[in-house]
């Protein structure tokens, strides 16, 4: 169990009921939302980990009483579609074979996925049915699409509240973009290079001749110590004109430049290998640098030309060196002389290093060659100690004594004011692929839309949102924080795609990020909007739902308002940890503009990634196992389970196979305990007797269901901060445990009869909690076990189980350990003795003992001397030396003892006489000055004086 009819019935069941149709009413409420997909593929599992967390948890506040609701869309804006729709149009074999074999869609179907529109109706309704199968408890009476008529008046309401604001701007930006669309592209629209930034680099014009060679540089501080320029002889380079000057940069360079700079004009074709051992002329030294060749230059990346400064930058000093030992390349450009001479030149102070820091650093991590993976790490490392922590050299005419960033930003305003530079744009890595398969360039556009983030007052009042938002986990504070700071104005428009038209400048589309911000508000009143004319949902409508404004309109519906503010805040968000950078931040940003201080978000959450086994997910790489395939091979409480306790929902998790098999096992055993328990009843246990605690008299059935409360207790905690793996190592595989224990443990009372209905009875007690308590998890299954157990209506709905805390008793379980202590020590006895002893001689530690404990209890520290002044003062023992020995021994060992008091260990040895008799095969006689053994003389290897409180001293006969 379960199997997936029974999945079906409960799922039609639950729909039937109307269970998670969510209204607002006199409870406390929960509202959480999770961020929509976007429906251009089939979910895989990766998905299923995303939307399982969110359903866990609603599905657990539900049961605590709380009024929740979790809803979903589709978010459909932008150009991906778009891009796909025109792969599929001119029968791309890559397209094709992705759709066809990795996503499963039908040829039929295929065949009209020309059309965007269809490709989205296609994969939103498959969701909407593997959601379904998942067992998700969303109200699906408040989907939608972003393209929707009624929600593209929502989003316009919201631009133009921007816009009054001045929180919109128009200007120049660079972009990442297209130009087989003609269309700026987000994260959303690519194919490969999500997430990746846009750097800008300062060009510098090393003076050759009459013309300028033109190099790209992060760094326009280490200009001070250049050696030598590289370029790449074996590509091909161009003279262009910019602005009445001649650049030389590579042919790539130039095509990548035309989307940066207005005016650029080809000259003609340069002759690469001709310029190796010609020499320019550095614009801030004067000084002649050598041009040398490298085949490690990139032409497509920047200008394809960089200068070297191997004092500071390990590539180039390593570089240097495989050139001095390259005699070939040396003898066929005449140039070995010239470079032998070459030797770093130091302008950069760092502590802990000499004059040339990237020698040395090169040294520290052995790299040997170009093609050093550690060279990678290296450059980074001394980039980041620079800029940290370095101070330009007494030698640095103008600029010494300044850190770095500040020489940095000096130098460059230097180069620019006196022509000397210039700056271009370029991603910081590559490559980027847009969904319609062209690589995509940097831009600059001249009259883009921009939010602007930047904005000093609204990245403040930003912050002050974040201050009063939970977010899990904790530590991702500071990246909020940072973000936060750090976002840069933000193209928000585009000119093709599917998304709405920005309200002054209709020829611009809103792109996917803008518009997915606020639109949690959109669920509170979704239901209402249905049957209203779009046409009427004007500024007006908007004001007074979501402002509070007055209104003189009288279409509003009743109630529309005040489900709004029933719901508003939203409580939670879910989403990627990648999107950190942008959506969860756009997200606090808008609520920030737009709403009033008590109507923003309360909390965040982020999600890791997903990985198949061991390697990233990627569905354009065909490494995914799709969610509706995982249900069918194991059914949706399998697949819910395995994602929800195979990591945190932020740590990074692994779909391995063999492991979902074993899960699977897992859920078995707890669906056969229920039959196991109905099978000692002797008919089928009605859980609604069995709801409280019983009474029990034996040690070992307090300690059942102590353990129970207190996983309870530990779950809940789990839960209350997203820990889906926590709550299930306590709620099934601990629970597990302990129930294997107690059946071990109670297996000789229940076959001989003695006891049993107390035990039934606290069995049919766990039952009804271990039920309930992994109902969020597992829900079918677990509607169905309460189903045929008289749960009162759905599981779904019955009360989260609380943990009683006089239940949770420590000298009950400190009883139990001392138990099991018992027979481990005794089986390990045995063991190194090879002893097939008869007898098992226990005793006990005397009164005077225990005595000592309490009086170190209270001392709290491990004092000897306080131990033993208040113990002779108290009297407790006779013989001093014994007392003192007895002290130094307590004073080490009661920092690792959990003492909670005294037990009378006689009796529940005593007790547990049948059990210990059976676990070690032999006659177990107990001894003890207060017990009735009548033995208690008996120790012919002087065993009891290594008796203690809790440990019990041993004899083997």
């Amino acid at each position: 169990m379960t199997d997936i009819k029974i999945e079906d019935k409960w799922q039609k069941k639950w729909q039937k009921s109307k269970l998670f149709q969510s209204n607002p009413d006199n409870r406390e409420k929960i509202f959480l939302t999770v961020a929509y997909p976007y429906p251009s593929g089939a979910m895989h599992v990766g998905h299923g980990r995303t939307y399982t967390v969110p359903d866990v948890y609603a599905r657990f506040k539900r049961m605590q009483g709380y009024n929740v609701l979790f809803p979903m869309a589709w978010h459909v804006t932008g150009a991906p579609v778009i891009g796909i729709a025109k792969r599929i149009k001119r029968r791309d074999p890559w397209t094709l074979d992705i759709y066809q074999n990795v996503h499963k869609v039908p040829e039929e179907a295929l065949n009209k996925f020309t059309d965007p529109h269809y490709i989205v109706k296609y994969f939103s309704e498959e969701y909407h049915d593997v959601m379904t199968h998942m067992g998700y408890s969303i109200d699906w009476r408040r989907e939608f699409t972003t393209i929707d008529p009624h929600y593209q008046k929502f989003i316009t309401w919201q631009f133009a509240k921007l816009n009054q604001k001045g929180l919109v701007r128009r200007g120049a930006h660079p972009v990442k973009y297209c130009p087989d669309d003609e269309n700026p592209v987000g994260d959303h629209d690519l194919l490969e290079g999500e997430g990746v930034a846009i750097n800008e680099l300062t060009l510098i014009k090393f003076k050759m001749g009459e013309t300028y060679l033109v190099a790209a540089t992060f760094r326009p501080e280490t200009l001070f110590g250049a050696t030598n320029l590289w370029l790449n002889p074996d590509e091909e380079y161009v003279k262009i004109k910019n602005d009445g000057e001649e650049w030389i940069v590579s042919k790539k360079a130039y095509d990548n430049l035309l989307n940066q700079k207005t005016g650029l004009e080809m000259v003609g074709e340069v002759d690469a290998p001709g310029l190796i051992g010609q020499h320019v002329e550095n614009p801030v030294t004067g000084e002649k640098h050598i041009i040398l060749p490298a085949s490690f230059v990139d032409p497509a990346y920047a200008t394809g030309v960089v200068y070297s400064v191997p004092a500071h930058a390990p590539a180039d000093y390593i570089a240097l060196i495989d050139l001095k030992n390259d005699s070939e390349t040396l003898e066929k450009y005449g140039i070995k002389e010239k470079v032998e001479n070459i030797q770093p030149i130091g302008l950069i102070t760092l502590k802990g290093f000499g004059q040339h820091p990237a020698v040395e650093m090169i040294e520290q991590m052995g790299v040997k060659s170009q093609q050093d993976p550690k060279l990678k790490e290296a450059t980074n490392e001394m980039y980041k100690l620079e800029h940290a922590k370095g101070v330009m050299d007494e030698h640095v005419t103008g600029f010494s004594g300044l850190r770095v960033p500040e020489a940095r930003d000096a130098i460059k305003e230097t180069l620019l004011e006196e022509g000397k530079g210039d700056i271009m744009h370029e991603f910081a890595e590559k490559p980027v692929i847009c969904r319609c398969g062209t690589e995509c360039v940097v831009k600059i556009l001249d009259n883009q839309w921009f939010l602007k983030y930047s904005d000093e007052e609204w990245t403040q009042t930003a912050q002050d949102t974040l201050s009063h938002m939970k977010t899990i986990p904790a530590e991702i504070r500071p990246n909020f924080e940072y973000y936060l700071n750090w976002l840069h104005d933000w193209a928000c428009a585009r000119r093709i795609g599917l998304g709405t038209p920005l309200p002054w400048d209709p020829q611009w589309l809103i792109e996917p990020l803008s518009d997915s911000t606020i639109y949690m508000s959109y669920y509170a009143i979704a239901t209402h909007l249905k049957n209203i004319d779009p046409e009427e949902l004007d500024e007006e409508f908007f004001d007074h739902i979501f402002l509070d404004k007055p209104t003189t309109k009288t279409n509003i519906p009743e109630g529309m308002k005040e489900e709004f503010n029933y719901w508003y805040p939203l409580d939670w968000r879910l989403s990627a940890k990648d999107l950190v950078g942008n959506h969860l931040s756009f997200h606090i940003f808008h609520h920030s503009a737009i709403y009033p201080e008590e109507k923003r978000p309360r909390g965040v959450v982020v999600f890791g990634m997903g990985l198949l086994e061991g390697n990233k997910m990627s569905s354009s790489k065909g490494n995914i196992i799709l969610l509706e395939d995982a249900i069918k091979i194991h059914g949706a409480d399998v697949v819910r389970l395995f994602l929800m306790s195979s990591a945190e929902p932020w740590q990074d998790f692994d779909w391995r196979e063999k492991e979902v098999i074993g899960t699977k096992k897992r859920l078995e055993w707890f669906s056969g305990f229920a039959a196991m328990v109905d099978e000692l009843h002797g008919s089928q246990i009605q859980l609604c007797d069995c709801t409280e605690a019983p009474a029990v008299d034996k040690a070992i059935n307090a300690w059942m269901i102590s353990q129970v409360n207190q996983r309870v207790r530990d779950a809940t905690q789990a839960l209350e901060g997203f820990q889906t793996r926590k709550a299930l190592q306590e709620a099934l595989f601990l629970f597990k445990k302990d129930i294997d224990h107690y059946l071990h443990r109670v297996d000789l009372e229940l076959k001989s009869g003695d006891g049993r209905e107390e035990i039934i009875s606290v069995l049919a007690y766990v039952l009804g909690i271990w039920i309930r308590l992994m109902a969020p998890f597992t829900p079918h299954a677990c509607e169905e076990l309460w189903d045929r157990h008289g749960g009162e209506g759905f599981v779904s709905e019955a009360p989260w189980p609380e943990f009683n805390p006089d239940l949770i008793n420590e000298k009950v379980h400190k009883g139990e350990e001392i138990i099991q202590g018992l027979v481990d020590d005794i089986r390990e006895i045995k063991k190194i003795t090879k002893s097939q002893a008869e007898k098992i001689h226990i005793y006990l530690a005397p009164e005077w003992k225990w005595e000592v404990f309490d009086i170190a209890l209270k001392v709290g520290k491990p004092d000897v001397g306080s131990i033993m002044g208040q113990a002779i003062k108290a009297n407790v023992h006779d013989d001093k030396k014994e007392l003192a020995g007895f002290a130094q021994k307590i004073a080490r060992e009661m920092t690792k003892i959990n003492y909670v008091g005294y037990l009378n260990e006689f009796d529940l040895l005593m007790n547990s006489l049948s059990y210990l008799q059976r676990e070690s095969g032999a006659e177990i006689i107990i001894h003890s000055s207060y017990g009735e053994s009548g033995e208690d003389d008996y120790d012919p290897q002087n065993k009891a004086r290594n008796a203690l409180p809790y440990k019990p001293a041993i004899y083997l006969e």
